[in-house]
């Protein structure tokens, strides 16, 4: 019977599975065709007139995309800014609205969480105004507020509100007994076990509220502000007025690219939180 043998030299790395065949690689290959076939059925359909009239190919697109992102902080008066200026506008509300939103939804989803009693006080409220449309409120928190600032922070908070304190309550409320039952047991205190046990338990699904709200902020903002004035919104709505329909798809895929990064960071936050809690 003759004797097996390896190739001399031959190390792991060289009998390891080739480029074209890695999953990541295929996905990207796969994106970049798609890409390159949308891109060039755009361009033709609208230099063939297959689409309505107006509608720019994809070349002027890429071109003015170009052109804002490499001047994206000029200024030429309060209402001819930059799309990097409507961009910071846009994500200050957000942040300021989401934040003060994860501050209230976060304590009153544990309390809620925790507490049967809480439950039902509270959750007629919830699900009384989760249904509502964000921009229901838009009308309202112009009357009250008499601020355009103003009113889309608020728009941005009762938006966002929601998924946190849904999540948060959840994940609180199915917190393993078990945990709960030990943490008895070895006399910790109500504050700590809270502390201690139920938000590390409950974090994933916290972290997901988070996440989704995050999402729904940056939807909303963007709708908001094409009645606030400034932002993205108002750059989208202001680019309508001139019939400049290559600014609005270029404001369009500036919208996409930062909702995907926000998302992104959150997907991130979101594995580094499962990791931790199963490591």
């Amino acid at each position: 019977m003759a004797a097996s043998h390896s190739t001399p030299g031959l190390n792991v790395a060289e009998r390891q599975t080739p480029l074209w065949q890695n999953e990541n690689v295929r996905a990207f290959a796969l994106f970049m065709l798609s890409l390159g076939i949308f891109l060039l059925f755009w361009e033709i359909g609208a230099k063939s007139g297959w689409f309505v009239k107006g509608v720019p190919t994809a070349t002027e697109t890429i071109k003015e995309f170009w052109w804002w992102v490499t001047n994206p902080f000029y200024r030429n008066g309060p209402n001819d800014l930059g799309i990097g200026w409507n961009l910071l506008i846009s994500l200050r509300r957000v942040a300021i609205g989401y934040i003060a939103a994860s501050l209230v939804a976060v304590p009153l989803g544990i309390l809620i969480g925790i507490s049967p009693v809480a439950f039902k006080a509270f959750n007629p409220y919830v699900q009384l105004l989760k249904p509502i449309s964000p921009l229901a409120w838009l009308p309202l928190g112009l009357y009250l507020l008499r601020d355009s600032e103003k009113t889309g922070i608020f728009i941005i908070f009762i938006s966002s509100i929601w998924p946190t304190l849904i999540n948060t309550t959840f994940g609180v409320a199915n917190v393993n007994q078990e945990y709960l039952d030990v943490s008895k047991t070895l006399g910790a205190s109500r504050l700590r076990t809270i502390l201690k046990v139920i938000i590390p338990a409950a974090l994933p699904n916290i972290v997901s509220g988070l996440r989704i709200s995050m999402g729904i902020a940056w939807l909303v903002i963007v709708a908001a502000e094409m009645l606030l004035g400034t932002g993205l919104g108002y750059f989208i709505w202001n680019e309508w007025n001139n019939l400049s329909i290559p600014n609005i798809l270029v404001a369009i895929f500036i919208i996409g690219l930062t909702g995907l990064l926000l998302d992104s960071l959150f997907a991130a936050l979101e594995k580094f939180v499962a990791f931790g809690r199963n490591s």
